[in-house]
């Protein structure tokens, strides 16, 4: 089998499974979980072959025209390099995780069999993102992404919460794809092809002739799908649904598309400095924000939500000083521990039967009911906050330093602006993170009060799973000099001024937030908070379920906003409340967009039924009472009809006389 051939395998297998899925999910229940995990385990096999195939050689490229569509035909193509290959091998490996672990966190699901199929096409969708070499066909996948995450993200579509998030995610992410279309058209205009290949080779050749008006329009489309300022509102909201879904999105599909776009047009973006600094400037406002708003957080899944906006925040961040290598280094560790740390959240919201921080800084012995979990998002968060020698320490040291080299000037064609923005963020955003990562491992393992209710253990493919994404997560730094031959040829490892800072920062963010709990500690026990529980003889996906159902505060007003007991209301102070919703974005929003399309489609309602409806009842009366009229006339007597004839000629004889005495006189 040709390298091509088992590409082309790669995102076809997750299609056919959740095309046989859909099919055959209520004939034969029996073939659901096995067509939900075996094609995507084959993908994620075939992924690493194609890796190892690849190598690190020149880049493989294969094409066949679709279709002509004018002057610029669309190509079903492939483009496999080192960024390509290993990129999809994220994907499949954490696909392939969720896959498993649903089997067991949502095995009491009567609606397991689209939800697996779903999944399924999510991630083949992904796939194409990632190997083709054509922009249109990019879309495709891009849309389909789009598609899948509104029904995943509503799974739970009986409650409010799941329904408005699913809404709110497909609306928000919409919003971004229109001027990213235009931007493919612009740019495909501007190069005379939608394939990357010749889009990048007329950028070397200066055939660009609008590269910032196109770079803004691409980066709109991004900011949405990669949940950026001021588009990234929707993933927090986006939690409402299952836990795996939220480990998939936020790990290696989905969110990671815009990154991945940036990074593959990388030189189009490098073409203009405006563009360069608005992408750090919008790196920075996300990082920074979103460090403040995880801090602030009660709901477990929404402080994992808001880190994956900053961490996605560091990776444009590399991109915006146009370092690619050290972006995509970012984004394939930050994709091994995000997907730990959620699907972690979805074993410790099983056995605390809440989302909810609050509550479950109230149970005592969480950590010995769950040890797997316990050992596995210890080493997780330690790696979300760059705490060395775990992989994400090397990939954000990576992009710290990377910043570092343009704010001194050494990155040829990065403005220095840039640099300096992402590197200060950055490292404001690494206090934030540590501070954020041990307020969550505090309140979730060192909780004081009444013991944790036992909902029995969890199913042994979750734990597995937990320790499969554990390897890569306390590992992969290891890899850090061998990655820069699979990119640029960069050097990736940390430099001495970042790491002592970066790792200053994060373990002072670390101290100050365990001396906060400390203090605040006390107040736990005369503050009583009621857990929501479920019921102990459900799945896991049934306690999630209830708590979204339940505790509606949670995706709403924030139910550890009030908390005193909350080391991150002390470490926060008065910016508590409004780093809690998220600095009043979705209220702004609310205000600026949504009340006036509501107030215009009442008035459009309104005119519709007072005027356009009145207009055509009174047109269609009109002649229903002429109808009427004449009808009653024709009554059938002969007598009556010559009385009529007799009274007219009256009448017009009398009309006669009239006119003629007028117009004598």
């Amino acid at each position: 089998m040709t390298l091509t051939t088992t590409a082309v395998l790669v995102p076809l297998l997750p299609f056919l499974g959740a095309v046989a899925g859909l099919l055959l999910g209520r004939r034969a229940p029996g073939f659901v979980r096995p067509l939900a995990v075996l094609p995507t385990l084959a993908a994620a096999v075939l992924t690493v072959v194609v890796a190892v195939g690849q190598g690190t050689g020149p880049a493989t490229d294969v094409a066949t025209e679709l279709t002509p569509t004018g002057s610029i035909p669309i190509d079903l193509s492939l483009h496999l390099d080192g960024f390509a290959v290993l990129i999809a091998v994220l994907v499949g490996t954490v696909a392939t995780c969720v896959q498993l672990y649903s089997t067991g966190y949502l095995r009491h699901d009567p609606r397991y069999a689209s939800y697996a199929a779903l999944v399924s096409l999510f991630t083949s969708a992904m796939l194409l993102v990632v190997y083709t070499g054509d922009l249109m066909v990019l879309l495709v996948g891009w849309e389909v992404m789009g598609i899948c995450s509104y029904f995943l993200v509503g799974h739970y579509w009986e409650t409010e919460a799941a329904r408005a998030a699913s809404l709110k995610a497909f609306l928000v992410t919409k919003l971004g794809d229109v001027p990213f279309l235009f931007g493919i058209f612009a740019l495909a205009t501007d190069a005379g092809t939608f394939r990357i290949t010749g889009i990048l080779g007329s950028v070397a050749d200066g055939g660009l002739h609008h590269p910032t008006l196109v770079a803004l329009l691409l980066l709109a489309g991004v900011a949405g799908k990669s949940a950026q300022f001021p588009l990234h509102t929707w993933l927090p909201d986006a939690m409402a649904g299952p836990t795996p879904v939220s480990a998939l999105i936020h790990a290696a599909t989905m969110v990671a598309a815009g990154v991945y776009v940036v990074a593959r047009l990388l030189p189009v973006f490098a073409a203009s400095a405006a563009a360069l600094v608005v992408l750090a400037v919008m790196a920075a406002i996300t990082m920074v924000g979103s460090g403040l708003a995880a801090l602030a957080q009660d709901d477990i899944k929404r402080v994992l939500a808001y880190s994956t906006v900053g961490q996605l925040g560091y990776m444009l961040g590399a991109l915006a000083v146009g370092d690619r290598g050290a972006a995509v280094f970012h984004l394939i560790s930050h994709g091994a521990f995000k997907a730990l740390l959620f699907l972690g959240a979805g074993v410790i919201i099983h056995a605390a039967g809440t989302n909810s921080l609050a509550a479950m800084s109230r149970m005592s012995g969480l950590a010995r009911r769950i040890p797997d979990a316990y050992w596995t998002m210890t080493v997780a968060l330690l790696a979300l906050a760059a705490i060395p020698p775990f992989a994400g320490f090397f990939s954000k040291e990576a992009v710290l330093g990377a910043a570092e080299h343009a704010a001194t000037g050494a990155a040829h064609g990065i403005p220095g602006a840039a640099g300096w923005t992402v590197l200060v963020s950055g490292l404001l955003t690494a206090l934030l993170t540590a501070a954020y990562a041990m307020r969550l491992w505090l309140r979730v393992f060192r909780g004081k009060g009444a013991e944790a209710p036992d909902h029995g253990r969890q199913p042994v493919v979750m734990n597995a799973v937990l320790w499969v994404l554990f390897l890569p997560t306390a590992a992969l730094g290891l890899a850090a000099p061998l990655l820069p031959r699979w990119f640029d040829g960069r050097s990736l490892a940390p430099t001495l001024t970042t790491s002592v800072l970066g790792t200053g920062v994060a373990l002072v963010g670390g101290l100050v937030t365990y001396a906060a709990w400390r203090h605040t500690s006390a107040l736990a026990a005369r503050t009583p908070i009621g857990a929501v529980v479920a019921d102990p003889d459900a799945g896991p996906e049934a306690a999630e379920e209830t708590a979204i159902a339940t505790h509606a505060p949670v995706y709403g007003d924030n139910a550890g906003a009030a908390d005193p007991a909350d080391p991150g209301r002390l470490l926060l102070g008065p910016l508590q409340p409004h780093a809690a919703v998220g600095f009043h974005l979705d209220a702004l929003y609310t205000a600026l967009f949504v009340r006036p399309v509501r107030a215009a489609a009442t008035l459009v309602r309104f005119l519709d039924g007072a005027v356009v409806d009145t207009y055509v009842r009174a047109a269609g009366a009109a002649p229903r009472l002429l109808g009427a009229a004449v009808r009653r006339a024709q009554t059938g007597n002969v007598q009556t009809y010559l009385g009529a004839l007799l009274a007219g000629s009256l009448l017009l004889a009398v009309a006669a006389v009239l006119v003629a005495t007028g117009t004598g006189a």
